[in-house]
């Protein structure tokens, strides 16, 4: 699978050729319109999926001012909502489906990946191995003409795949980049590969010490960091982002909305948001650059900085296309990094060769209480990841202490990835009202590192998506961009198949029906952000946020679903993206 388009630089040039941004009134709150009205757009002549089960399909959907205004067969609603100015649209065959609703991302990414090199491994990119890695940033350079002294950054290295266990450090990148720091960030997001200027430049040395929580692989036989730093001592690398202009800022927002936008979202999520990155989305927004609405998540650790500079009574409400969400909390890694917690060890060790690794909680248990008691105390929505069964716990119990004895409240919270979640504790979410957003994509891109490092059993009962729905859950699904590439089609697959590199199933018991898989793009991720009366089905009343397909995931073979392209995405009724 390939990122259908170049660069973001080459989505940017769309810009031009579709309608700009929609405006500051946009707001997430459903409006009933009259029966019969002019609809400044009708489309027909395809399938249109609704994911509304009330009414799963029709025939024909009319549009006016940005909101659906009315869905029904072809003939009804041309006789009451075409006007002499009505664009009417033939689908051609091609299928309507709501816009997909991002179930977690890092959207700032976006805004820096044109400018940096792709390091996934294949089908995804380049860095299979070492040399591969190397070859890539290399021609990177030479192709960018970076001079000696700039930063060159890349991203997508995943040392699981790595052969023989021949993984990245800071001597093979000295030896290909002498004068230049060199930044090589983990697919997990939680880290990256430093060579020795990089580590100079953000402040790394053999007298830093290792934070509680966090990794520093140290050079055998020495203190000096040998590249990778991961999880809490990687916080300086995320806090020092480099200045754009404000020029750069609108251009490189509207480039990345671009990005989700060629693979139908028109919501997209910013997932853990430093003070910094914040200023400068709003500063973007304000510049014009919002195409698509973009949901921001401050980080706990900036969340003081953040209230002080945006108090939380203008929190929840978009403007210009960007809105503050709530808060993100992390309470562990990523189990391919092999920094998640859980409650048994690790079959392969730590990253850093530690014997009878566990993993580590991000933040002691007692803090995690009082920080869950803080953020509920805002009364907004909380987003927390929790990636190994340890950390699932932990949040059971941190959310057992914050409530006040009100456990299943609902307070609209979000367990991210719950990838390694236990039965016992799904059946606890349920019973809590916590939501969780699953990470189907893992059956397909780390599958076989997580059978190494978990075994086959725990690895067959990743993002158990059948058994949440079952238990009444509606759990989101997502990419983690720039963790894995954004495709949501490929998401959808995942979640219908679960079908890895190798070609093996993952957890078959686990595969959920394409409408299903639809749901948790659409309608429940929707929920997550309380804009389920507005978006995530298409119904009168709801904003006009639609994605056209080149054919319909409900009818093609499941295992062809990875192949479905997006035509055209449209945001509040206006075009944003279209494939030619």
């Amino acid at each position: 699978m390939t990122i259908r388009t170049s660069t973001l630089a080459s989505i940017a040039l769309l810009g031009a050729l579709v309608a700009p941004g929609c405006d500051s009134a946009r707001t997430p709150q459903a409006v009933t319109p009259p029966a019969a009205q002019a609809a400044d757009v009708i489309y027909v002549g395809g399938d249109i999926v609704t994911v509304n089960d009330k009414q799963p399909t029709v025939e024909a959907l009319a549009v006016r001012d940005g909101r659906i205004l009315a869905l029904g067969t072809r003939a009804d609603i041309e006789k009451a909502n075409k006007g002499q100015a009505t664009r009417v649209v033939d689908l051609a065959g091609k299928t309507l489906l709501p816009g997909f609703v991002d179930g977690h991302s890092h959207f700032f990414n976006s805004l820096l990946v044109a400018g940096q090199a792709n390091l996934y491994p294949a089908p995804a990119g380049p860095g299979n191995d070492v040399p591969g890695i190397v070859a890539a940033l290399t021609a990177f350079a030479t192709e960018r003409k970076i001079p000696k002294g700039q930063m060159i950054v890349g991203y997508g290295y995943d040392d699981s795949v790595m052969p023989k266990g021949r993984t990245l450090n800071r001597d093979d990148l000295d030896k290909a980049f002498p004068d230049n720091p060199v930044r090589v960030d983990h697919v997990s997001m939680h880290g990256t590969v430093l060579n020795s200027l990089a580590l100079k430049h953000y402040g790394y040395s053999a007298a830093t010490k290792t934070p509680p929580g966090g990794v520093i692989v140290r050079k055998p036989g020495t203190q000096e960091p040998y590249g990778l730093i991961m999880e809490m001592a990687f916080l300086p690398v995320v806090e020092k982002q480099e200045a754009m202009s404000a020029e750069q800022e609108v251009e490189a927002s509207k480039a990345g909305q671009l990005l989700y936008a060629s693979y139908g979202i028109t919501t997209a999520q910013e997932g853990a948001t430093h003070l910094n990155q914040l200023e400068v989305l709003k500063r973007a927004a304000a510049g014009g650059a919002q195409l698509i609405d973009v949901v921001a998540y401050p980080f706990i650790t900036d969340l003081d900085k953040t209230l002080a500079a945006y108090p939380v009574t203008t929190w929840g409400r978009y403007e210009k296309g960007l809105k503050i969400g709530g808060v993100k909390i992390t309470l562990d890694g990523s189990p391919q990094g092999r920094t998640a917690a859980f409650t048994t060890p690790y079959l392969t060790g730590g990253p850093a060769g530690q014997k009878n690794w566990k993993g580590e909680l991000g933040f002691p248990q007692e803090e995690a209480n009082q920080i869950l008691k803080q953020v509920y105390g805002l009364g907004v929505p909380v987003l927390i990841h929790a990636n190994g069964d340890a950390a699932i716990d932990a949040l059971l119990r941190a959310h057992e202490f914050a409530v006040a004895g009100e456990p299943a409240k609902e307070r609209n919270i979000t367990a991210i990835h719950a990838q390694f979640i236990r039965k016992d504790q799904l059946q606890k979410f349920a019973e809590y009202r916590i939501r969780p957003s699953f990470y189907t994509l893992h059956t397909y891109y780390f599958a076989e590192a997580h059978t190494a490092n978990r075994g086959a059993e725990q690895t067959a009962y990743i993002s158990p998506m059948r058994d949440a729905i079952d238990a009444g859950l509606h759990p989101a699904n997502h990419t983690d961009f720039v963790v894995a590439p954004l495709d949501q089609m490929f998401v959808l697959w995942s979640s219908v198949n679960r079908i890895s590199r190798a070609g093996a199933v993952i957890g078959a018991g686990q595969c959920v029906t394409p409408l299903e898989g639809i749901k948790a793009l659409t309608i429940w991720p929707a929920e997550m952000y309380g804009e389920q009366d507005a978006k995530g089905t298409l119904e009168a009343g709801k904003l006009a946020d639609l994605v056209i397909l080149d054919r319909n995931p409900l009818k093609v073979s499941k295992t062809d679903i990875k192949d479905i392209k997006v035509v055209e995405t449209i945001k509040s009724g206006k075009t944003v993206y279209h494939a030619s």
